[in-house]
């Protein structure tokens, strides 16, 4: 994973203005996403690196943050690859162990903003049903004032489209959307189109750089 980006961590001007709605992604800002190290754990790390070899993961993956139906695209993915049918199945059945846990600082974070009345959006590439199973695991991803969730928009990051979705839907400037993204070609395609920006490196760059934009204390972010 590249997490270098051409400009830097953050995409700020001296004179940005405060954002007026904070853009979360998910998997590794608000959770951890880490499907090798799941899969180490679950089938040992042999078994493991056999599987991703053997299956095309993030094709399946991919076809599934686009909208496809969650268990039978996994499973599918099964059949085709049949000496590895149980453990590709794991990856519907046993979703929250493939996924998770939490990250709380970033919870605390979001909570946080939505305290001081800061507007708190979700933009993330995610399937409707592992979605639908993540909001019971973890009920802070009800709190968002809003979600544009790629499985139910049919539209996956970095495709521009869904960042002009969000625009549209919510009305808000480009420069006035604050980003945080793990992966730096989200960020760049953010970044391209005017939004305020933040290269996520864990929860404790995060909060500085909420602290730097106005929108929250130092006592606030921690």
């Amino acid at each position: 994973m590249n997490r270098v980006h051409p400009s830097g961590p953050d995409a700020r001007r001296p004179d940005a203005p405060r954002p007026d709605a904070v853009v979360f992604d998910i998997g590794n800002v608000l959770i951890e996403w880490d499907p090798d190290r799941a899969y180490t754990a679950m089938v040992g790390p042999e078994r493991a690196r056999a599987m991703f070899a053997a299956a095309d993961i993030h094709r399946m993956n991919e076809a599934v943050d686009r909208g496809a139906d969650f268990r039978e695209t996994v499973y599918e993915a099964a059949e085709a690859t049949p000496d590895f049918r149980d453990e590709i199945r794991m990856w519907h059945d046993r979703w929250l162990e493939v996924a998770g846990p939490e990250i709380p600082h970033s919870v605390r974070l979001l909570r946080a903003l939505r305290a001081k009345g800061v507007a708190v959006f979700a933009l993330s590439n995610f399937g409707r049903g592992p979605f639908a199973v993540a909001e019971e695991a973890w009920p802070f991803l009800t709190e968002f004032d809003r979600r544009y969730i790629s499985g139910h928009l049919g539209v996956i990051k970095p495709a521009a489209r869904i960042y002009e979705i969000l625009e549209e839907d919510s009305g808000i400037a480009p420069e006035r959307l604050l980003f945080a993204d793990d992966m730096a070609y989200n960020i760049a395609t953010a970044e391209a189109r005017g939004w305020q920006t933040h290269l996520f490196e864990g929860p404790e760059g995060w909060a500085a750089r909420l602290v730097e934009a106005g929108l929250l204390s130092s006592e606030e972010a921690r």
